[in-house]
């Protein structure tokens, strides 16, 4: 069980009640895919971050957007919450019940509902993972290039807009996303976007929907574009005598214009528990792992160049992996650096950053950070998407001790606002949720978050779309 947090750390929690005469309408509606068992709530009531707040009231799994706007109509008749949930893979508590109020699971709307190779597209419903859309459309020889770690859903990955390991050449779901449906809070269907590649009619609703957190609606399809496999990948890795000769090798190679596809920066910590967790022998210094796409040609004279950069840092023990099968075996030991983390620390908790700065501000922002963590005796991880600016530090704490969450959440503290005064971000590609509240305030300053409060009432007057996230009426 995780102890009560000290009350300035606490979600705000207002449990709003369910009546039963709602549940019974669910049930009559939805029969056995509408639960109140205790153990399928609390499965729909947690996520990966650290916050326990109490389950929903009932969990519905839908299987199609009608079956979507029926739950939310009948929870507006009640004035209950409705919340969005896919495969439960986010880490600032966007899942959370903070309200009370139903969980609307999408993961059974999983099918690809159109391939059009020919224009790069595809549109799927929102339980789709991004693994079985590239397992779906690999025989077109296209691919969907996002890739946040975790399996999630696209529903999940689009209302989070989400990015991940390839956003440095690819970039994130807010410029991948060109059309959504979209149940409003009134039970509406509306749709978004179109699949050409640009427009100019109206308000762009799409983009107000990506990122939205569940707040406005709950996506119901989602249409993304589609890449062209390269003709040649190649990955590699790189250690180097320190945090910043790795940074500094970062930014010029992306000062230079190299089109590399991803540069993720892993620390000796984070090294360490991922060779006690994959059983790899990786040298125990910090490190980049690279991946290069294009031509045999391009990708040779990529890698030619950072190889170069990264000597003049003290770059050394440059080692290539181009088999589909060595790549695979150093991304998922990346992929997996969050649960190698945990398991480095019996029952810790991962109390988990995303700011993303300028480029050229990388290392004033990282190296402050390291010092810091360093100071404090918290364990920690350290993992960045460095490419385009966007790192994680995962706090590890013990849960049952109040005094090391506080630690903790002073060091976050410190790091975001060290992004905000180089013109960074608090939240590259986790989303605000809960835990990044405040932190919008800081960011965005109070006239651009009312304007957002004034968009939440004018599209869900009732306030039952995930209601206590991002910000509070």
């Amino acid at each position: 069980m995780n102890a009560p947090l000290p009350h300035h750390l606490l979600p705000e929690i207002h449990q709003r009640d369910t009546p039963a005469a709602l549940i019974d309408a669910l049930k009559a509606r939805f029969a056995e895919r509408c639960s109140t068992a205790l153990v399928v709530r609390e499965q729909h009531g947690r996520d990966e971050s650290s916050f326990a707040v109490p389950p929903p009231a009932a969990v519905v799994f839908a299987e199609n957007t009608t079956d979507v706007a029926d739950a939310v109509k009948l929870a507006g008749q009640f004035h209950v919450p409705v919340i969005p949930f896919g495969v439960g893979t986010s880490l600032e508590g966007h899942l959370l019940a903070v309200q009370g109020g139903i969980s609307i699971d999408v993961s059974r709307m999983n099918k690809v509902l159109s391939i059009n190779a020919e224009d790069l597209t595809v549109t799927v419903q929102p339980g789709v993972t991004r693994k079985q859309l590239n397992e779906e459309v690999k025989s077109t020889g296209l691919f969907f290039p996002i890739d946040p770690g975790a399996d999630a859903t696209l529903g999940g990955m689009s209302a989070t807009r989400a990015s991940g390991t390839n956003a440095v050449r690819y970039g994130t779901m807010r410029e991948n996303v060109l059309a959504l449906e979209v149940v409003t809070a009134d039970g509406s269907v509306i749709r978004t976007g179109t699949r050409a590649k640009k427009s100019s009619a109206g308000y762009d609703l799409t983009r107000l929907m990506v990122g939205s957190e569940g707040t406005l609606g709950v996506i119901t399809e989602v249409t993304v574009k589609l890449y062209p496999l390269p003709e040649a990948i190649s990955a590699a890795i790189c250690s180097f005598p320190s945090i910043e000769a790795a940074v500094r090798t970062t930014i010029q190679v992306i000062q230079l214009g190299v089109p590399i596809a991803r540069v993720e920066l892993i620390d000796s910590n984070t090294v360490r528990m991922v060779n006690a967790h994959s059983k790899l022998g990786l040298r125990e210094e910090p490190m980049l792992l690279m991946e290069f796409h294009g031509s045999p040609a391009s990708v040779k004279e990529q890698a030619e160049t950072v190889q170069e950069i990264a000597s003049e840092f003290g770059g050394n023990a440059f080692e290539w992996a181009s088999t589909p099968e060595e790549r695979t075996r150093l991304w998922t030991a990346r992929h997996n650096a969050y649960f190698a983390a945990i398991q480095s620390r019996p029952g810790c908790k991962a109390i988990s950053t995303d700011t993303c700065v300028p480029i050229s501000r990388l290392a004033d922002c990282l190296l402050d950070s390291v010092s810091e963590a360093d100071a404090s005796g918290i364990p920690y991880f350290l993992v960045g998407h460095v490419g385009d600016g966007n790192f994680h530090f995962g706090y590890l704490i013990d849960p049952a001790l109040p005094k090391e969450r506080e630690v903790a959440e002073a060091l976050n503290h410190k790091l975001v606002q060290r992004a905000l005064d180089l013109e960074g971000t608090c939240t590259g590609e986790h989303g605000v949720g809960l835990h990044k509240m405040d932190f919008l305030v800081t960011e965005a300053g109070d006239g651009a978050v009312d304007m957002m409060r004034t968009i939440k009432r004018a599209l869900d007057p009732k306030n039952i779309m995930n209601p206590g996230k991002i910000f509070t009426l």
